[in-house]
């Protein structure tokens, strides 16, 4: 995944604050010394109001980018379930968590540069050009001028893409595709790739391996959006 200016280049991005209360999901530390991008759970899936907070100060610190992870309202499923939501839900839900984070990053002295969905949201919004309307509306409401990751070569690009909006395609090392090109579910034997070799073969194919082997093949990694732009 990448904004292409100059020399090839790549944005390394990984899903950030997915704890909740007292309980810790990921090494988001030592995620923030690889990434240049990480995408913050807003409350929705996971996340709260101290792990928002403490993820976005220790990305600004770093001078990674923030982008606002957006869900349904699923914290007993972890976002994971498929919930039937009108588009104005869809566009209120989203509002609300892009304001909750860009309260943290003003405290911090950055901003929210780029929306995007998580787990069930992510891929019904693949195929579904209504709910990628939805999303659109949010987040042009909010500010235009964030970028909106998605799946690479799907419905929902177009249809956000058509909406004046940057569009980001996004491709996963660690993850299997259907032949249609969408992630396998996790319900699925094999839809999660854990073999570190493999996924740094897939990540070189898709552009998206770990840091060290893309600098041992010349690729720079920085974020397709600065840190702090946007709002």
């Amino acid at each position: 995944m990448a904004g292409m200016t100059g020399g090839p280049s790549i944005d390394l991005n990984s899903d950030m604050g997915e704890g909740f209360g007292p309980y810790r999901l990921g090494p988001d530390a030592e995620l923030l010394e690889l990434v240049t991008s990480a995408s913050i759970a807003c409350g929705f899936h996971a996340g709260d109001p101290r792990i928002m907070d403490a993820t976005v100060r220790q990305a600004a610190v770093r001078g990674v980018s923030v982008g606002a992870h957006v869900s349904y309202p699923d914290l007993a499923g972890f976002g994971r379930r498929h919930l039937a939501v009108s588009p104005d839900e869809l566009i209120t839900d989203v509002l609300y968590q892009l304001g909750a984070l860009e309260a943290f990053c003003r405290r911090h002295g950055t901003s929210v540069s780029y929306v995007k969905a998580h787990g069930a949201l992510y891929n019904d919004l693949a195929d579904d050009v209504t709910l990628a309307a939805a999303l659109a509306d949010a987040v042009q409401a909010y500010d235009g001028s964030l970028a909106v990751l998605v799946l690479a070569g799907t419905a929902a690009a177009e249809v956000i893409g058509g909406r004046g909006l940057r569009v980001v395609g996004e491709g996963f090392a660690d993850r299997a595709y259907t032949p249609q090109g969408e992630l396998v579910s996790r319900r699925e034997p094999g839809a999660v790739i854990t073999d570190r070799s493999e996924v740094a073969a897939r990540g070189a194919r898709l552009a998206a391996a770990v840091r060290a082997a893309l600098a041992e093949a010349g690729i720079e990694c920085r974020p397709f959006a600065a840190a702090g732009a946007g709002r």
